[in-house]
């Protein structure tokens, strides 16, 4: 039982898309990452959800409208959707998936 600075995490995060875990409850994972440029395409055998910490990401959905997020958004990405999160300016992400989940997806 430990507390968590989300603050000084996202201070400690210099890379983009390398993904720090920071807590697990029960079945699922809490991880947070730098966003900046175009992650590549790909998807999961489960559903991702996506909460944006700071700054804005667009999550672009394969053959469907892309998801803008701001602070305090959440959108998740149904299991099977290709999709893949876009920053043109440095934001941060946390994602409630499970421990098992592959960042690059299935």
């Amino acid at each position: 039982m430990t507390k968590i600075s989300i603050t000084e995490v996202v201070d400690s995060l210099t890379a983009p898309w390398q993904p720090r875990d920071l807590a697990t409850a029960n079945d699922a994972v809490v991880r947070i990452a730098r966003f900046h440029g175009a992650f590549p395409w790909h998807h999961h055998d489960e559903d991702e959800l996506f909460l944006c910490w700071n700054g804005t990401f667009r999550i672009e959905l394969r053959d469907r409208e892309p998801v803008t997020l701001g602070p305090g958004d959440i959108f998740v990405v149904p299991r099977g959707v290709e999709h893949r999160p876009v920053a043109t300016e440095p934001a941060h992400g946390i994602m409630i998936e499970r421990p098992e989940t592959q960042q690059y997806g299935n």
